[in-house]
């Protein structure tokens, strides 16, 4: 299993690159009042069949064909099942998927949210291809990141610049300790 919820996030979204995404939203909802951390994918990729959703959570199911397994998502699930939480998945071929995942936030068994902001700065480095809509939200305070509002900024200067990268990943950074007051869960 992965250590940390952002690893989680990390590998769902590379699964929505891969399903040809030319958007990925992730919305990371932590709200401490309700006990719960909500994690939500969305990407407008290829999708999946009802007979690949209804397999997607089997470890021994995967539509890659450099290996046999796919346990990001089962992990996920079972990550955000053993809180107490849940997690859905749906999708539309031609259309895209949609993962939730609800974590109770104060359950012994979840494991921390982890570096997010590192998370998102490579998916958006390392995809070039694909626009990110990021939410971070906080017990009510929020911020967002939408790569196709840096690209009207910044034409076609490439988000793997260094310059672009680090002012990318110092954004995400500052943003979220606004928004949370660099609370660690």
């Amino acid at each position: 299993m992965m250590p940390e919820i952002s690893l989680n996030i990390l590998d769902v979204a590379e699964n929505s690159t891969r399903a040809g995404a030319s958007l990925v939203e992730i919305t990371v909802d932590a709200d401490p009042e309700a006990d719960r951390l909500t994690v939500t994918i969305a990407d407008n990729g290829c999708g999946m069949t009802e007979e690949q959703v209804a397999r997607v959570t089997d470890p021994f199911f995967t539509s890659r064909t450099t290996r046999k397994v796919g346990l990001g998502v089962p992990f996920f699930k079972y990550a955000a099942e053993s809180t107490g939480g849940t997690f859905t998945i749906t999708s539309q071929t031609e259309v895209g998927t949609t993962v939730i995942a609800v974590f109770v936030l104060s359950h012994i068994d979840r494991m921390p949210l982890g570096d997010i902001t590192s998370t998102i700065h490579t998916l958006i480095v390392y995809h070039p291809e694909t626009d990110f809509l990021y939410r971070y939200v906080y017990n009510g305070a929020s911020f967002t990141l939408d790569t196709r509002e840096f690209r009207e900024v910044l034409g076609d200067v490439p988000f793997d610049t260094p310059e672009i990268s680090e002012y990318i990943r110092e954004y995400l950074a500052e943003n979220k300790q606004e928004t949370d007051g660099g609370v660690i869960y």
